[in-house]
């Protein structure tokens, strides 16, 4: 069990990035949430396996159709199991 925070700039708000990244987190079992950050980035923090991880990163990095993601901060962290499921905050 692995955990990553994940820090998305670019046109990232406003395009369904959360929705999208909630469903294919829910689809690789991860836990955690997504939410929109004032400054316009998006954040996502995000517990499981670690090659599903780098999944969910992957598509970070590209994000759904409307999207144009122009940089993604990892940091990979200790995990808490505080999490039940996948959320957007």
């Amino acid at each position: 069990m692995k955990r990553v925070h994940l820090f998305v700039s670019g046109r990232v708000q406003g395009v369904f990035f959360r929705a999208h990244t909630r469903d294919l987190a829910q689809r690789l079992g991860l836990t955690g949430f997504v939410r929109n950050l004032p400054d316009g980035r998006v954040e996502v923090v995000a517990e499981g396996p670690e090659e599903r991880l780098q999944e969910l990163i992957a598509f970070c990095h590209h994000g759904p159709p409307l999207a144009h993601v122009t940089g993604v901060e990892v940091h990979w962290e200790e995990p808490t199991g505080e999490f039940r499921g996948f959320s957007v905050r």
